[in-house]
């Protein structure tokens, strides 16, 4: 998503750079749990389209100007999820090794949720932003509700 932002809204000189960061940090945070998982003697699973994701993607808003502020705000809600869901998990794992990985991607996660939340007020009122936001909290609370259980992050 961050390298999509960034060919997307390559004028944004701020948010290129910021995205270009995330991106890389994604990254990096990947090769981690690959190395995590060849150290077990485990294989990564191949790729499959995300129902959560996908299902609040095709919520955007079609209007270019509010298809940036939808783009960060769902953003924002995701990368949330992802810090409660990362949390959890360090709270309740004993291999402190992994409690340790699991704790950074989850203070991770936080900062990108305010990264994501510092743009949307940057770049439009704060009470448009606070109005969508709360339009993709309860939505996404919707979609949970209709999704199967499954064990992934989103």
């Amino acid at each position: 998503m961050a390298m999509t932002m960034v060919a997307h809204y390559p004028d944004r000189e701020r948010l290129v750079a910021l995205m270009i960061n995330l991106a890389v940090e994604e990254l990096q945070h990947f090769r981690e749990v690959a190395k995590l998982l060849q150290a077990r003697g485990l294989i990564m699973q191949a790729d499959e389209k995300d129902p959560y994701v996908n299902a609040l993607r095709s919520h955007f808003s079609q209007e270019k100007k509010t298809y940036l502020l939808d783009r960060l705000l769902l953003g924002a809600v995701i990368e949330a999820r992802g810090e409660e869901r990362f949390r959890l998990i360090a709270e309740n794992i004993e291999d402190e090794k992994l409690k340790s990985f699991y704790q950074a991607l989850a203070n991770s996660e936080a900062g990108h949720h305010e990264l994501f939340l510092s743009l949307a007020v940057e770049y439009y009122p704060s009470d448009e932003v606070q109005e969508r936001l709360a339009y993709w909290i309860s939505l996404e609370a919707e979609t949970i509700e209709k999704l199967p259980i499954r064990s992934r992050l989103h």
